[in-house]
């Protein structure tokens, strides 16, 4: 049976990540998507992508969110985005040392990195929708419909979206906006960023079973717990 998964912010938390994905185990009929933010503040972000791509070549069914950590990195590597000043003020800094190449400047770095990293980086998308869910970074702008919204808001907004109910007629799982405890604000929203590089928990959500899915960083064990109650209770209300 076809499973989908969406993954919050990594930020370089690559052991957390590995110890998910091996309890999720996904197989080629299932879809895992990333909600961006893999790199910066934490201690691997190279073995992050590393470990990604090594799932894609697995024949996993894989999306890949650009966040806006991805967005700056890539201008500051001068292959589009925005902000790249604003890079290593923003946790680049591990990111650069992760691949020995702390003190270079964006030309230099853009030249050594690995080829199948920057075509990565290049590849990501803003948005994906699956049936009633809509996967993005930050959020939307509520007021918008899906095709009105850009780029900015969608890896960078956060109260204007997190705060707000909107009529898209979807549920949006995002990153972004780290909170200690999934934000469960149905039927607009779920915030899956619980930010694993402080600390707490790296968090996976599956829209069939309604099926939330965590790992605290330094554990090598997942806890799982059900939405689906609070997804019948949205549905009813």
């Amino acid at each position: 049976m076809r499973r989908v998964f969406a993954i919050g912010d990594i930020h370089g938390c690559v052991d957390e990540l590995n110890v998910l994905l091996d309890h999720l185990a996904p197989g080629v009929d299932d879809v895992v998507v990333f909600l961006g933010d893999y790199i910066d503040r934490g201690p691997t972000p190279k073995g992050v992508i590393d470990r990604l791509l090594r799932l894609r070549r697995e024949a996993v069914r894989t999306v890949f969110i650009k966040g806006n950590h991805e967005d700056m990195f890539l201008d500051f590597l001068g292959l589009g985005g925005h902000y790249g000043e604003a890079f290593l003020y923003n946790g680049g800094g591990p990111t650069l040392r992760s691949y020995g190449l702390a003190g270079l400047d964006g030309a230099e770095v853009a030249a050594r990195l690995p080829a199948d990293h920057r075509e990565f980086l290049s590849q990501l998308v803003t948005y994906h929708r699956d049936g009633d869910f809509l996967f993005v970074h930050a959020g939307i702008r509520p007021q918008r419909r899906l095709e009105e919204q850009n780029e900015e808001d969608m890896i960078w907004i956060r109260e204007e979206f997190t705060q707000q109910p909107h009529d898209l007629g979807c549920t949006v799982l995002f990153g972004h906006t780290p909170f200690r405890e999934v934000l469960v604000d149905l039927p607009y929203k779920i915030g899956l960023d619980t930010g694993v590089v402080y600390r707490n928990k790296l968090s996976c959500f599956e829209t069939g079973a309604k099926a939330l899915f965590q790992v605290a960083r330094g554990e090598r064990k997942v806890r799982e717990r059900s939405l689906a109650g609070q997804f019948a209770a949205s549905r009813s209300a």
